[in-house]
């Protein structure tokens, strides 16, 4: 593939997890117990395996700023750069991915399995490979 094709679909991964993060922060200060989402059962499991539950998981909103900071600006970081044609950029948004992969890693350890975190870690995976080709791509012409 050529290098144009791997920067589109990034600015499409970063994109969509991104806003993906926005979403899920927002559904989380919306309603911080959860219950209107269906998230409360998330809650309790949080409370019982995580430290400190009675600072930071009393409810979901620490969980909205940590989905927020750690996906959501680190895409739009990357998508900045592949704006501006970053030579950074590959690097940086292979590197989303694999943040990406470990916030679900850790969810996997919280929850367990589920479809909705095992599509987001595919979803991880596809953007550090891409991310990995297109900096391969771009190594490759210098």
């Amino acid at each position: 593939m050529k290098a144009g094709v791997y920067r589109k679909l990034m600015i499409f991964w970063t994109l969509f997890i991104g806003v993906g993060a926005v979403w899920g922060t927002a559904m989380m200060f919306i309603d911080p117990t959860g219950k209107m989402w269906g998230m409360d059962p998330l809650l309790l499991l949080m409370q019982e395996r995580l430290p400190f539950p009675e600072i930071f998981f009393n409810n979901l909103k620490w969980s909205g700023i940590a989905l927020f900071l750690i996906n959501g600006v680190t895409n739009f970081v990357a998508f900045a750069l592949i704006l501006r044609r970053s030579r950074y950029a590959p690097t940086i948004s292979a590197l989303c991915g694999i943040v990406l992969m470990l916030w679900i890693t850790i969810q996997f350890v919280i929850f367990g399995f589920n479809p909705l975190s095992d599509c987001y870690f595919c979803f991880g995976l596809i953007q550090f490979v891409c991310g990995l080709a297109w900096h391969i791509k771009i190594t490759a012409k210098n």
